[in-house]
This record gives C-alpha cells, sequence and structure tokens, in this order.
C-alpha cells in the first residue's frame, strides 16, 4: 500500500493507539498494517469476528441489530467498532463487514462492505460509517476494503482534529 508510509506517520504524530474489528476482509486490514516497521508503537490489538455469534460475544454486537438491518449493515459496523474501543485500550478504531463474494447474500451483492471508524475524543466516542461497493474477485474486493478502511482512518480523524466531525455517537 503506497500511502502507509504517511498514514503511519500521521498515527505516531497525532499519537493514536489502534485497534481493528474485521469481518469480510478477515484481518486484512491488520496485517497490512502490521507490514509498516514500527508499527508496535500505534497498532493494538485486532479483532477478527467472521461469525455473528463471534461478533455479538467478543464485540458486544445486538443480535438485535443483526436481525433488525442485516449483518452487512453500518449499524453491525458501529456497534463492531464501539465494541473494540470497549475492550481495549485503542484511541481509534476502524471495522467491516460484508459480502466479499462470490455470490449475492440475503440480496446484498457482492464487494458490499460497512465500515466504521471510532475515535475517543475528548471523553466521548464518535463514529462515523459508509457502506462502499468493489468490484472485482473476492481476494481483490477484500484487497480493496482494507486499503479503504486504512485510508479512511486518518480522513476521518483528521476531521476531528480540525472540529468539523460528528459531536457524539
Amino acid at each position: 500500500m503506497e500511502n502507509l508510509p504517511r498514514i503511519a506517520d500521521y498515527f505516531d504524530r497525532h499519537k493514536l493507539r489502534l485497534v481493528t474489528a474485521e469481518s469480510c476482509t478477515a484481518g486484512l486490514v491488520v496485517a497490512t498494517l502490521g507490514d509498516m516497521p514500527g508499527c508496535g508503537s500505534w497498532l493494538e490489538c485486532s479483532f477478527v469476528t467472521y461469525a455473528p455469534e463471534a461478533k455479538c460475544r467478543l464485540l458486544g454486537v445486538n443480535p438485535a441489530t443483526i436481525e433488525k438491518y442485516n449483518l452487512t449493515s453500518e449499524a453491525v459496523a458501529r456497534e463492531m467498532v464501539q465494541g473494540a474501543l470497549r475492550n481495549s485500550h485503542a484511541t481509534a478504531a476502524v471495522a467491516n463487514t460484508g459480502i466479499a463474494g462470490p455470490a449475492p447474500t440475503d440480496g446484498i451483492p457482492p464487494g458490499t462492505i460497512c465500515f466504521a471508524w471510532g475515535f475517543e475524543h475528548e471523553g466521548t466516542t464518535l463514529v462515523f460509517s459508509e457502506t462502499c461497493r468493489f468490484e472485482g474477485d473476492r481476494n481483490a474486493v477484500r484487497k480493496a476494503g482494507a486499503e479503504y478502511a486504512i485510508e479512511r482512518i486518518v480522513h476521518y480523524h483528521a476531521q476531528l482534529a480540525n472540529g468539523t466531525g460528528p459531536r457524539s455517537s
């Protein structure tokens, strides 16, 4: 990933401590970040929770949220990111849940990934979320999703640093 040194420098300068909560990328976000020398100064841990039961048990995702919104939803990604922050000493988190492929699930097309980014900021947790669709085979979708998730950590944290992010979650 071409921008990884710039991103790692941003994490260091802003004293971010990162946790990931991954589903459809199956650990590719943390593996990509782990390629950076010195990542131990800002990378705390990762939860890879493929099964719905693991999302509920390890991250505190409410089964009713999955039932109401579907496993591939921003609501689930938001609960995943909040659980990752709650269950770590991190100040920043990224989560994803989606369908890498090859076939649609519950009418949701392959390549659909729901993301959430969370930050501990001035005594509260602030969360951003998005849904994106990526093209390509299963592994291309996973790679594109992982890179997008990483890039947007800086994007959303910079909004908070500039005072343009959400006020609460």
